[in-house]
């Protein structure tokens, strides 16, 4: 059968969701969010989904752009996913092939990609060219069986500290947008670069289609927003940290813990059944608070890279 390597289109974004579902699934996707993510790409980053086709069905896809805002110049991302039941085909090569392709001829010089930590994956990345960089690890919460941390009442907080639902605090864009730049920016990672401003933060977090304002939770010290968690669901069974963060001023005082907690009891409550979170691998901090919660190891992944020129 022949490999077809195409463009994503609008009716793609069911089969495209099923196949990340399969392949990945430690993480949200829906195809709300396939397609959310394809219009609201920034246009510097040239962005193309890519998908892979075999014996006339969706196996594959990959997302495939320029990285304009990391701290060096010409570097270039392509996270490709098969379906468990097409690897071994050379679909994943394909996809690889047509992503290295376009990003060359647009300008890029490096290019990252996210690997499974699994021989077999690191070995065909080693055959390409890649080399190893930084890792990261998928952690997994059963929320049927965990026994989180008791929810302290809102009498019990310390003096000053207040849990609310991002929901309720939806009029407050411009602060937590703030208070993410500033955590994220001590975040490890490869391709870190400029924080983006708040039109674009806006666009591409607070109005992400996976976001459950319900379920996501900031702590607030006398009126600050100190500390968050950020919830994205399937609204079906799933359910995933996008980020938790404190703002330095905040540290130390169990914030992250706390609004972690109160996200898990809310999500628990709403019946979402498996709870997803990764971590770089050299995040120590968060990897520990995740260990209490009663988080297990799920998957590991590997960043790989190589020059395309």
């Amino acid at each position: 059968m022949t490999v077809i390597v195409r463009d994503f289109r609008p009716e793609d974004a069911v089969a495209v969701a099923e196949v990340r579902r399969a392949a990945i699934p430690f993480m949200v996707n829906t195809p709300e969010t396939v397609a959310w993510q394809v219009a609201h790409a920034p246009a510097a980053q040239r962005y193309r989904l890519l998908v892979g086709e075999w014996d006339g069905r969706i196996v594959a896809t990959a997302h495939t752009g320029l990285a304009p805002d990391a701290d060096e110049p010409g570097r270039s991302f392509s996270n490709p996913s098969v379906h468990p039941e097409a690897r071994g085909r050379g679909v994943g090569t394909a996809m690889l092939a047509e992503a290295e392709r376009y990003l060359a001829a647009e300008g890029a010089t490096s290019l990252y990609v996210w690997a499974l930590d699994e021989p077999h994956c690191l070995e065909f990345a080693e055959r390409r060219g890649y080399q190893l960089s930084r890792g990261s690890v998928f952690q997994r919460l059963d929320l049927t069986t965990a026994e989180l941390p008791p929810l302290p009442d809102a009498g019990a907080l310390p003096a000053g500290v207040e849990l609310r639902t991002v929901a309720e605090l939806a009029d407050r864009v411009a602060e937590f947008h703030e208070a993410d730049v500033e955590a994220t920016a001590d975040e490890p990672g490869d391709l870190a670069g400029a924080a983006p401003d708040l039109a674009r933060w806006r666009a591409m977090y607070w109005d992400h289609p996976a976001l459950d304002r319900d379920l996501s939770m900031a702590a607030l010290v006398d009126g600050a927003i100190a500390a968050y968690t950020v919830a994205h669901t399937d609204r079906r069974d799933r359910y995933q940290s996008g980020m938790t963060g404190t703002r330095r001023g905040y540290r130390g005082r169990g914030l992250a813990t706390l609004v972690k907690t109160a996200s898990l009891h809310r999500a628990r409550a709403a019946g979402f059944t498996a709870a997803f979170t990764s971590n770089d691998a050299d995040n120590q901090p968060m990897l520990a608070i995740n260990r209490r919660f009663g988080y297990e190891p799920a998957q590991g992944e590997r960043r790989v890279f190589r020059s395309l020129v």
